[in-house]
Parts: structure tokens; sequence; C-alpha cells
């Protein structure tokens, strides 16, 4: 496991690298994505507090929504 964290400019240092800004640009996408699934999730479907019904249930649960928040996502394409 590695931390995708993004690179801050040091004072005094000047501002980042160009790969630096790559780098950081890439994982702000993936971030941005993620976190929209989530609002989906937690604002359209209501599902805020997970009350604990077993490991098993609550996965299937939650991947449940998530393929639901990605359909929610393409409901414009999918309406022909």
């Amino acid at each position: 496991m590695s931390w995708k964290v993004n690179d801050k400019r040091k004072p005094k240092r000047g501002n980042l690298s160009s790969k630096q800004r790559k780098r950081n640009r890439q994982q702000s996408r993936v971030r941005a994505r993620v976190e929209h699934l989530f609002r989906i999730i937690k604002c359209q479907f209501g599902y805020r507090q997970v009350r604990y019904r077993g490991l098993e249930k609550n996965r299937i649960q939650v991947m449940s929504l998530m393929a639901m928040a990605n359909l929610y996502l393409q409901r414009h394409a999918l309406a022909i």
C-alpha cells in the first residue's frame, strides 16, 4: 500500500517541478471522481449511517450502492 498525498511547495524553495505538478493533478482527478461517487451514495441514496449487520451484508450493500451510483452517473447516456 502506498500513500497518495499531493506534493506541497516548500517555503523558501520555490515552485513544484513539472513532474510533481503532473502527479498532483493525476491524484486529484482520481480523488475527485471517488468523492463524487460517495456524495451520490450519501445524498441521493441516504446512506449516511451504517448499522452493523455483519461484514458480508454490509459489503454487499455498499457494492450494490456503488453499482447504483455508477448507473446514476450514466443516467443521461442510458436514456435513449
